[in-house]
């Protein structure tokens, strides 16, 4: 008898594993496309909605900051600070066997008067620190002149960037990055699982090839079960992320039936489904530390942001291709408040600090318990008040949590990963690593002595282990059940007015960074491409009609 479930998930993956490879078909359908493209003008009215703000406009916004950094080329006052900044970030995240030498140059090139080079606009205090640093001074010296070259170009320099013609065309990429975004935006493949709202499957633009995943929030369900502030709080959270460590959130928009979070795809599955399906349970400690380092990171941004995660667990901890991994679901994070305590229910059994469990005002500790959980799985296939596949209640998970200490009969755990593990999960907040004082950062710990931090940010540091481009990593269709239709929900003006506000378009800094990554960018800006007249959004022009495909 023919396995029907078994062919639709072969055929479905097919389609999708074929998405996920460039192919010469692929690549003449997108430039068929793209020949229809063109930049709209700028206008008064988007010069007026875009605000004079320096960090966001050449800092943030990735197009943003390539067309200021074109401008600075044509002046070569300008030019000077732009290298002396480049340099000091190669020297930032360079190995330490090279970097006294770079440092030695930025010296002798930028901050040493007479140098063809020296930054002529410094303060008389930091000229004078420059002459004077020894070897210990220079790292203090070069953040003071990194801060000053900053604060320069926001001046003057980004005052003249507003009046030119690099400008001008930032300011058309803007036009074109508020064009309308809907369901025909887009291709859809398989679906890859389903949150409480709705299916998370995996689609890719039209116009670029770039491939996302897509979480599906199911309007009426939305509504049956009040989740309106959840959802909306989940994506303005995601639009404030702007970490490598967490999945970024590309667009928001509505369909007919769904509202839509379009997010980084994450192609090489799950922390969880890496420590119990492949191979022996848990994870070699090379991955473990190399795991928990961009883990950290990730909540570390978090909390910059007054943002406490709340769900912290390998099974939200994602790969893509290459291997390095992000914080997913932000459903249950909340922004810190000054005078609203948190003292809410909220995570997953066996991951909840015992602060929560007793309904006690919380904060970012919480997090930290979490983390010492997720360590403690990763090398023991198990989590730390529950042993694998063990039958016990939730209120036994519970007392286990708030009277029992951490035991480490696994052989892989070692003196840090141990002490690590106990000062994570530790039960008073004032013990907890990375809560003990405001200065009590867990990167520092012995844990991570094999980890460059500056080097790991930037994305330097190859990961211990590469997913099979060949394999899906994601349960089978049949395994993931299917929703049942609700019924009896109408939508009223206020339900319309919600939708409007959660379906905002391309989320800026991810919408740049996906133009300029596909050769988008470079095509549109070539000065000898023939403007066809079409459409920014990839429609079709016919008759002076605008067509979506």
């Amino acid at each position: 008898m023919c396995d029907m479930a078994g062919l639709d998930n072969l055929i479905a993956n097919t389609a999708y594993l074929q998405a996920r490879k460039s192919t010469d078909g692929d690549a003449k359908e997108i430039q068929r496309r793209r020949r229809s493209l063109s930049l709209p003008k700028a206008n008064h009215e988007i010069r007026q909605a875009i605000p004079a703000d320096y960090e966001s406009t050449c800092e943030v916004q990735p197009i943003g900051k390539k067309m200021f950094r074109e401008f600075l080329e044509t002046v070569p006052e300008y030019v000077i600070v732009k290298n002396f900044l480049d340099e000091v970030s190669r020297w930032e995240v360079a190995e330490d066997s090279t970097k006294n030498s770079i440092v030695d140059s930025l010296f002798t090139n930028f901050l040493k008067s007479g140098s063809s080079s020296y930054l002529a606009f410094i303060s008389s205090n930091l000229a004078s620190k420059c002459q004077e640093a020894t070897e210990k001074d220079y790292e203090n010296v070069v953040e003071l002149a990194k801060r000053e070259s900053k604060t320069f170009l926001q001046d003057k320099p980004f005052q003249e960037f507003q009046k030119s013609r690099f400008y001008d065309k930032f300011l058309q990429w803007k036009v074109f990055e508020k064009q309308p975004v809907n369901e025909k935006y887009f291709y859809e493949y398989r679906v890859l699982g389903k949150g409480g709202f709705g299916e998370v499957c995996a689609i890719q633009v039209k116009n670029t090839g770039k491939m996302y995943a897509c979480k599906k929030l199911d309007k009426k369900r939305l509504k049956k079960k009040n989740g309106e502030k959840m959802a909306l709080l989940e994506k303005e959270i995601l639009e404030k992320v702007n970490s490598r460590f967490i999945v970024s959130l590309a667009y928001a928009f509505e369909s007919k039936s769904h509202l839509c979070l379009v997010i980084s795809l994450m192609n090489g599955g799950d922390l969880k489904y890496h420590i119990y399906n492949i191979g022996e349970r848990g994870l070699e400690m090379s991955r473990v530390i190399f795991y928990s380092a961009q883990i950290t990171c990730g909540i570390l941004h978090l909390h910059s942001i007054n943002i406490v995660y709340r769900d912290m667990k390998p099974e939200n901890v994602l790969l893509d291709d290459d291997g390095h991994c992000r914080l997913s679901d932000l459903g249950l994070a909340v922004e810190v408040k000054e005078g609203k305590p948190i003292n809410q229910r909220a995570g997953t059994n066996g991951y909840m600090a015992p602060e929560i469990l007793m309904e006690e005002n919380y904060s970012f500790s919480v997090d930290w318990f979490a983390m010492g959980c997720s360590i403690y799985e990763m090398i023991a296939g198990r989590t730390p008040f529950k042993d694998f596949k063990e039958k016990i209640t939730k209120d036994e998970v519970k007392r286990r949590t708030l009277e029992d200490e951490v035991t480490f009969e696994h052989p892989n755990f070692t003196k840090e990963a141990k002490d690590i593990c106990t000062l994570f999960l530790a039960k008073k907040t004032e013990n907890r690593l990375g809560s003990r004082n405001s200065d009590d950062d867990p990167r520092k710990h012995s844990f991570f002595k094999t980890i460059h931090f500056h080097r790991l940010n930037a994305g330097l540091i190859d990961p211990p282990f590469v997913p099979d481009p060949s394999v899906v990593y994601a349960r089978d269709l049949a395994d993931i059940a299917d929703f049942s239709e609700v019924r009896g929900i109408e939508f009223d003006e206020k339900d319309k007015k919600f939708f409007k506000k959660f379906a905002t378009g391309a989320v800026p800094r991810a919408w740049q960074e996906e133009i300029i990554e596909t050769g988008l960018f470079e095509e549109l800006n070539d000065p000898n491409r023939l403007d066809t007249g079409g459409c920014a959004n990839g429609g079709e022009v016919k008759s002076g009609v605008c067509v979506l495909f």
